[in-house]
C-alpha cells in the first residue's frame, strides 16, 4: 500500500482522489500488471471512509480497463490496460470497452448461457441456409428499431456483414459491371467490388452527402448493376444522410431500375437516426433496398454476426447460393451467442454503455483535435479535414513510428476524389486516459513539421 496518500479536504471526491490514486500508481509503475489491490474493508479502514466510497473507486478504474475483479479473489491490475507505453489504435472501427471487466463478464455469462441452450452438435455441425428460425427471430428483434417488423423469412444470418456485402455483388451483378457508391466508401466495399472484377464508380458528394443529380449522371454514363450506400454516419466521412435526401436518391435508383445496397452498421448509434432506406422503399415500393446490419460496430467485431434482410418480392435463393460458395455458413456458437444477448437483453443494455461512452470519446476528441471536424456525437470515427500541405505519407509513417495508427483519406477513395483529410476512429484506445494520449499525440504531428510537403526542385 506504498502508494495510498491520505485524502485532501476541497481536492474533490473522495472516491474520485481514491482512483487518481490508483490510476497514477500504475502509469508510475508502482502498481505493476498482475499485482493485487488490497482489499476494499482494509483500504477503506486505511484511508478513513466507507465501504461503498472504496468500491465505487474501484469501479471507476475497472471502466478505464486499469483493473480485473475476480470476486472473492481480489483486484487485480490488468495486464490489457496498463502499457501505457504500448500503440494506440486509431484507425480501426471497433466498439470501445472490450477489455473491461463488464464485457468479460458478459462474455463469460453468454458462453454459459449458449452451451446450456445448444447441444454440442448444435454448436459444432454444418448449419447451411439462411438461418435457423431461432436465429433469424432474434435477428428481427434486433432489427426492429431500424426497419420494423420483419417477417423472419427474408432474413439471413450472415457471417458479417462483409461476407453479406460480397454475396449481394455476386447475386445481383456480373464481373465487370459497374457498381456506383459514394467517391469516399467503405474500404472493404472497395476489396470486394475489386476481387469480383467490378468498378466501383464514385458519385460525387455536397455539403449533405451523395448527390442525387450526379448519381443520375452516373447511371446515364456507367449503366451500373447495384448503388452501393453507407448511409448513417458514413464511413468515412461521418455524414448522415436526411431523410429528404434519402428520398432523392431513392427516386433515381427507381428510375433506372437501380437495386440498392443500405450497409448499415451505425444506425443504432447515430443521435437522431432518419427512416432507413429499406423502410423507405417498401413504404413506396419504388426500388428493392437490401439491409444489411452487424454487430460488429455496436457489439464486438469478433462475434461475426450480421443480418442482410432482402427486400419482399426479391429471391433469396441467389444471395444464399452466393454466401455459400463464399463462407458456406456462419459460426454456429457466435450466432447463438448473439441471438441469447439479443433475447435476454443483454445487447440493448451493452448498446446503451457504448454510446455513452462513445459521447466522452467524441467530447475528447473535439476538444484536442485541431482543424475541421465532422462527427456525430456517439459516433465510432470522425472525419477531420486537414490543411493542404499536410503530407499523408509522412503523417502516417511518423504515426507509426510513434505508436498511432491512423487511416488517410486515400484509403477510402474510388480513384476520383481524396480529399486531405483523416478517419479518426475512437474505439480501438483501450480506455479515455490512451486516448487523450494518443489524440494529443496526433495533434502534436499535426501542428508540426512531421507531415509538411517536401518538395522536390529538378
Amino acid at each position: 500500500m506504498s502508494w495510498v496518500r491520505p485524502l485532501a479536504a476541497g481536492s474533490g471526491a473522495r472516491y474520485q482522489q481514491i482512483a487518481t490514486q490508483i490510476v497514477t500508481a500504475v502509469e508510475d509503475g508502482v502498481l505493476r500488471p498482475g499485482d493485487r489491490l488490497p482489499p476494499q474493508r482494509e483500504l477503506a479502514r486505511a484511508l478513513g471512509v466507507d465501504l461503498t466510497t472504496v468500491t465505487r473507486a474501484y469501479s471507476e478504474v475497472r471502466q478505464k480497463g486499469l483493473l480485473e475483479a475476480q470476486g472473492a479473489g481480489g483486484t487485480y491490475v490488468a495486464y490489457s490496460g496498463s502499457d501505457a507505453g504500448g500503440a494506440i489504435d486509431l484507425g480501426m472501427n471497433i466498439p470501445p470497452l472490450l477489455n473491461s471487466a463488464e464485457f468479460s463478464h458478459m462474455l463469460a455469462q453468454g458462453s454459459g448461457a449458449t452451451q446450456a441452450a445448444a447441444s454440442a452438435m448444435d454448436l459444432m455441425s454444418y448449419h447451411v441456409g439462411a438461418g435457423a428460425n431461432r436465429h433469424r427471430a432474434a435477428g428481427a428483434k434486433w432489427l426492429q428499431p431500424m426497419i420494423g417488423s420483419t417477417d423472419i423469412e427474408r432474413i439471413v444470418v450472415c457471417p458479417g456483414a462483409q461476407t453479406a456485402i460480397a454475396a449481394l455483388i455476386l447475386a445481383r451483378s456480373l464481373a465487370g459491371d459497374a457498381i456506383a457508391c459514394d467517391e469516399l466508401t467503405y474500404p472493404g466495399f472497395l476489396a470486394a467490388a475489386r476481387v469480383l472484377q467490378r468498378s466501383a464508380v464514385g458519385v460525387k458528394s455536397d455539403e449533405f452527402g451523395m448527390d442525387p443529380v450526379d448519381l443520375e449522371r452516373v447511371c446515364k454514363q456507367h449503366r451500373p448493376a447495384l448503388l452501393y450506400l453507407n448511409p448513417t454516419i458514413q464511413n468515412p466521412t461521418a455524414l448522415t444522410l436526411s431523410t429528404e435526401r434519402r428520398t432523392a436518391l431513392l427516386r433515381v435508383a427507381a428510375q433506372f431500375a437501380l437495386p440498392v445496397i443500405e450497409d448499415d452498421p451505425y444506425w443504432l448509434l447515430a443521435e437522431r437516426p432518419p427512416s432507413t432506406m429499406f423502410s423507405l422503399a417498401a413504404n413506396t415500393s419504388s426500388t428493392p433496398v437490401y439491409y444489411v446490419s452487424t454487430l460488429s460496430k455496436c457489439i464486438a467485431p469478433g462475434l461475426r454476426t450480421a443480418y442482410l434482410v432482402v427486400p419482399a418480392g426479391e429471391p433469396l435463393s441467389p444471395v444464399l447460393d452466393a454466401l455459400r460458395s463464399l463462407a458456406l455458413m456462419p459460426t454456429p456458437w457466435m450466432t447463438e451467442m448473439a441471438s441469447t444477448w439479443i433475447e435476454s437483453g443483454a445487447a440493448v443494455q451493452w448498446l446503451a454503455q457504448v454510446k455513452v461512452e462513445l459521447r466522452h470519446r467524441q467530447a475528447i476528441a473535439a476538444e484536442i483535435l485541431p482543424g475541421n471536424i465532422q462527427a456525430d456525437p456517439h459516433g465510432l470515427h470522425l472525419w477531420l479535414q486537414l490543411p493542404r500541405h499536410i503530407d499523408f505519407y509522412r503523417l502516417t509513417q511518423t504515426a507509426l513510428q510513434q505508436g498511432l495508427s491512423v487511416t488517410d483519406s486515400e484509403s477510402f477513395s474510388t480513384g476520383s476524389f481524396s480529399p486531405v483529410a483523416l478517419r479518426v476512429s475512437l474505439g480501438g484506445a483501450l480506455d479515455r486516459n490512451r486516448l487523450t494520449q494518443g489524440l494529443t499525440r496526433l495533434a502534436e504531428l499535426l501542428k508540426g513539421d512531421h507531415a509538411r510537403r517536401v518538395s522536390s526542385v529538378v
